[in-house]
C-alpha cells in the first residue's frame, strides 16, 4: 500500500470532490421535476434538461464506485494489476485513469467486444 500512499490520496481527494457534486445533481433533478412550466414546450425543454442532469448523475455514480472499487484494491495491495489478465498496469495509464482496472489492451478488448 506505501507505494500507492499518493494514489490513494487522489482518489480520496476525488472522492471527496464528487460525492457533493452527486448531491447537488441529485436535488437539482429533484427540483426540476416539482416545478414543471405551465407553457408545454417550456416542460419539454425542461424534462430533456433534467434527463441530460440525471446522465451526469449517473456517471457520476458510476464513477465514485469505481473510486471506492481502486480505493479498496489500494487498501488490500491488489492495486496497478489488471483484473482481466494480471498484467501490470503502466503507470502513465494510472496517471491518467487512477482508478481503472484493466490494462491498455484488456480495456481496448472489452471496447471492441
Amino acid at each position: 500500500m506505501s507505494a500507492y500512499k499518493d494514489v490513494r490520496m487522489q482518489l480520496t481527494d476525488l472522492l471527496n470532490e464528487l460525492e457533493p457534486r452527486l448531491d447537488k445533481i441529485k436535488d437539482n433533478v429533484t427540483h426540476a421535476n416539482e416545478a414543471l412550466s405551465a407553457d408545454f414546450a417550456e416542460q419539454a425543454t425542461e424534462m430533456e434538461n433534467s434527463e441530460v442532469v440525471d446522465c451526469l448523475g449517473n456517471a457520476t455514480r458510476e464513477e465514485i464506485v469505481q473510486i471506492k472499487q481502486a480505493i479498496n484494491r489500494v487498501d488490500n495491495d491488489e492495486f496497478g494489476f489488471c483484473l482481466s489478465c494480471g498484467v501490470e498496469i503502466l503507470p502513465e495509464r494510472l496517471a491518467i485513469l487512477p482508478f481503472t482496472k484493466f490494462c491498455i489492451n484488456c480495456a481496448q478488448k472489452k471496447e471492441n467486444a
